[in-house]
């Protein structure tokens, strides 16, 4: 791994988002099989957080790919409340128990590594890959990138119908500019970790009832709103890299 990381980081990082999407592929038919649901997942999740974690210390990684401490205040990204709102918003029609008790935890475990895995993959390797020849397109590229991965979905068993897909790609575009403003600017990879894992856990309480295509329509365009705003507003106040 370390030879093809130091050989070429672009093609290292999509090596890894190959890897990643064939294997949550492959964990949502093991998912029925075991009869626990997100139990495979969370499996999965968990030994490529490991590895990633593994490598990136092994290597002397962490500053490079933002597992530190941000040397920009908090105060310059408003103490993140923001993040926190966005945070929120799956459970802002309700909260519902959807799943068992062994469940719920396999989900939760498994949306905690993936927020860590997913931020790692698309904003530290793949982003950090690029802006070394060209920042913006580094930028572009690893927002857009995030947010068409979520396409998988619609093939690899999870039972997302379509709207909700194309919903889910388009807010994981406007997250994917947000976060990766957040690391660029700010130099730590932590808050991105966070709001990932956060977002993705609080959407196993969402509550569906009610939820129609046309509040589900609204609902993802005043989230995009919330993050083009902030992320606008971020880009102007942020002192330069």
């Amino acid at each position: 791994m370390r030879r093809l990381y130091e050989k070429n980081e672009l093609t290292f990082a999509l090596v890894w988002i190959v890897i990643y999407c064939v294997l949550q592929s492959f964990a949502n038919p093991l998912n029925e099989k075991i009869g626990i649901e997100y139990s495979a997942s969370a499996i999965f999740c968990i030994l490529q957080s490991v590895i990633l974690l593994v490598f990136i210390r092994k290597n002397n990684l962490l500053k490079r790919y933002g597992l530190c401490k941000s040397s920009v205040p908090a105060r310059c990204f408003f103490y993140y409340v923001p993040l926190f709102v966005l945070a929120t918003g799956n459970l802002w029609n309700g909260v519902a128990v959807n799943y068992s008790l062994p469940g719920t935890v396999c989900r939760i475990v498994g949306m905690l590594c993936v927020g860590f895995t997913e931020e790692v993959i698309f904003r530290g390797f793949l982003f950090k890959a690029i802006a070394k020849d060209n920042p913006k397109s580094a930028i572009i590229i690893s927002s857009v990138t995030f947010g068409m991965g979520h396409l998988v979905n619609l093939f690899n068993g999870s039972g997302m119908d379509l709207v909700s897909n194309l919903c889910q790609i388009c807010f994981a575009i406007a997250v994917g500019f947000l976060l990766v403003t957040i690391f660029y600017r700010g130099g730590s990879l932590l808050p991105c970790i966070f709001t990932h894992s956060a977002i993705n856990i609080l959407s196993t309480f969402a509550n569906e009832v009610g939820f129609t295509v046309e509040k589900q329509i609204i609902h993802v365009f005043i989230m995009i709103v919330l993050t083009v705003a902030y992320t606008l507003i971020l880009m102007k106040t942020l002192p330069q890299r």
